[in-house]
């Protein structure tokens, strides 16, 4: 159970900071979700949108920092 505890701390930690990032990113003017490259069609009956940039940049900066972290503590 004391696993389960610890986990779910460090999860609820991790949804706060990718929060405050986001927060922060659209306070300051980064265009996530709206860079070129990202998909988004609008038609008569509905829209769709895939932000297929942004993922890709996401992606890239959780590898570098996660990689980074796993470095660290493998230390």
């Amino acid at each position: 159970m004391e696993n389960l505890a610890r986990f779910l701390v460090i999860g609820g930690i991790v949804l706060i900071l990718i929060g405050g990032g986001v927060w922060l990113g659209a306070r300051f003017g980064i265009p996530l979700g709206r860079l070129p490259g990202d998909i988004h069609i609008e038609g008569k009956n509905g829209s769709f949108y895939f932000p297929v940039v942004t993922s890709i940049v996401v992606s890239l900066l959780l590898t570098i920092i996660l990689n980074v972290i796993i470095r660290l503590f493998n230390k």
